[in-house]
């Protein structure tokens, strides 16, 4: 398929923040279209910095995103061809990408697939504006809450301020916390002499985080399957799952995307 890959930016002096969004449907005219509503979108949100990228098939974005391009939303087609929407939004969470995720298409038949991939929206074609820039605006008040929710760990080289977006699961290292972070990163506190449990209340305080057992307590951000014994984060890490607790572990997880996720999105 020939490559289109069009980018724009959207600046205005004492913009607040930067959002890089990207659009992907493999119909040109349908590119097009939804293209110029998110570039009117920008045009009615001066106090964000936009920039705009568009490609026309799933490769194109993945290749992108292998060279290290990381988008705030995804505006993704669902049908399109060798990878569909649904595919490519799983790629996405394989590689680590957490930006929100906004399906688009002619039939509701894919809206129960479309939570494997950890989709913020689903919505019907055509789109309507108001609709559209109402579930982006939904999408930058949570991109904006996840930035500034953090927590303070202690460490041998002293305190370190960790995003709670970027915690994949916490566990019980000795008398230690070992933080598992997106993108491989771990960090280790100094020895704790609280339990684990109070080490790591702030995390149990928000519906996004769901304690597995005494010793682990993971992102449902990331989670990406619940299985017997384990629960599957980010189609890689497979964190243990205390006997008896499945059927809580999958209802936490289904409460959160339905709703916890718009008003707790870490």
């Amino acid at each position: 398929m020939k490559f289109v890959r069009f980018c724009a930016y959207f600046v205005w002096k004492g913009a607040k923040s930067m959002l890089k969004l990207a659009l992907c449907d493999d119909d040109a005219q349908q590119r097009a279209a939804v293209g110029a509503l998110l570039q009117e979108y920008a045009a009615l949100r001066p106090a964000l910095a936009v920039k705009l990228s568009s490609f026309s098939s799933s490769w194109d974005l993945l290749s992108e995103e292998e060279e290290g391009a990381c988008f705030d939303v995804y505006v993704l087609d669902v049908v399109m061809p060798d990878v569909s929407g649904i595919e490519l939004g799983v790629k996405l969470r394989e590689l680590g990408r957490s930006g929100a995720i906004i399906y688009l298409t002619v039939s509701p038949e894919y809206a129960v697939d479309s939570y494997a991939t950890q989709a913020f929206y689903y919505l019907m074609k055509p789109v309507e504006p108001e609709r559209l820039y109402h579930v982006l605006d939904q999408a930058v008040a949570a991109l904006e809450k996840r930035k500034a929710a953090s927590v303070t760990v202690k460490t041998k080289e002293g305190l370190r301020l960790v995003r709670l977006d970027s915690i994949l699961y916490a566990e019980l290292a000795g008398r230690a916390v070992r933080y598992h972070l997106a993108g491989g990163e771990q960090v280790v506190t100094v020895t704790q002499r609280c339990s684990f449990q109070e080490a790591v209340a702030p995390l149990l305080a928000r519906p996004s985080f769901f304690a597995c057992g005494a010793s682990f307590v993971v992102n449902l951000y990331y989670v990406t399957a619940v299985e017997k014994r384990f629960l599957l984060l980010d189609g890689q890490h497979r964190v243990p799952l205390a006997r008896g607790l499945a059927a809580k572990a999958k209802q936490q997880w289904s409460s959160f995307w339905l709703d916890g996720a718009k008003e707790d999105p870490l």
